[in-house]
């Protein structure tokens, strides 16, 4: 088994996370890509099977991302074109996506040797036309205008499919996938859905307009949006990735013709994802 480990940085506690990796895989001989921002961990030396992430190939099984959903995010940005399984060890908070917990990390390699997950294919936002600041036109979880700190608000001139639907006047307008409904369309006021729901979820932030609400569509639907700022220029946001614009444009967004595999272990559940991670039910009274 060729297993690669990626983190965007390493920290002091990520340490114990690694050296449970390291255990868990060692015990079955696997070969170990390790992502250059981990090469400072001194014990990284000790295991010779460890090769430059850089340098891997489609021969790759698994991508392990150590950290949270924004590290996720950012691996599927850097590593989408090794087309592999990307599975993640949380080490933030809420971990949506990054949602093995490290004291499962041995479980979770036995089931991976053992074929016991399943691989869940989530849908990308593709964003046109091509930007240069922003190098992977791609989003797992949503693609964001909004407004530059303390700008004034701006208007998206919104169409789907060719026909017209509104101009919002508001803080900012997101177009996100099931995936990323869990993300900041959720914090702005969308729904929840499930991943393997087939639609797009258009959310406000701060409407002016207390009747716009967020707008489930199919994701066969093409969403061209045009924003005017009265400062002249606005942010976009493709997950993580930003960039300031300064003139309107018609921007188009449709569901790109990638996919991300995630791998999701029989016993995790996103309804059981949702109870626990959002504490839904629980009873705080004294």
């Amino acid at each position: 088994m060729d297993v690669a480990i990626y983190s965007r940085t390493f920290e002091p506690q990520h340490e114990p996370v690694l050296r449970s990796l390291f255990k868990a895989l060692s015990k079955y001989n696997a070969s170990v890509w390790l992502h250059p921002t981990l090469a400072s961990w001194k014990d990284a030396k000790k295991f010779t099977s460890i090769k430059l992430l850089e340098q891997a190939t489609a021969t790759l099984d698994f991508i392990i991302v150590v950290g949270g959903d924004g590290s996720f995010l950012q691996a599927v940005c850097e590593f989408d074109r090794l087309k592999v399984p990307f599975i993640g060890i949380n080490m933030g908070r809420l971990g949506f996506l990054a949602d093995v917990s490290p004291e499962n990390i041995g479980m979770a390699i036995d089931n991976l040797v053992n074929g016991e997950y399943m691989v869940e294919r989530r849908t990308l936002l593709n964003l046109l036309p091509h930007i240069d600041e922003i190098a992977y036109p791609h989003a797992l979880n949503e693609i964001t205008v909004h407004k530059r700190e303390r700008s004034q608000m701006i208007t998206i001139h919104t169409q789907i499919d060719g026909r017209f639907l509104t101009s919002y006047w508001a803080d900012g307008l997101i177009i996100a996938t099931p995936t990323g409904s869990t993300a900041y369309s959720m914090s702005a006021g969308g729904p929840i859905v499930s991943p393997s729901s087939k639609n797009f979820i258009i959310t406000p932030i701060a409407s002016h307009a207390l009747t716009v609400r967020p707008l489930i569509i199919p994701d066969s639907s093409e969403i061209k949006i045009v924003v005017e700022a009265r400062d002249s220029d606005y942010m976009l946001t493709v997950d993580s990735h930003s960039v300031v614009l300064d003139r309107p444009m018609e921007l188009t967004i449709k569901k790109s013709d990638r996919s991300i595999q995630v791998v999701k272990f029989h016993e995790q559940n996103f309804f059981d994802t949702l109870r626990n991670k959002l504490m839904w039910g629980a009873d705080k009274r004294n």
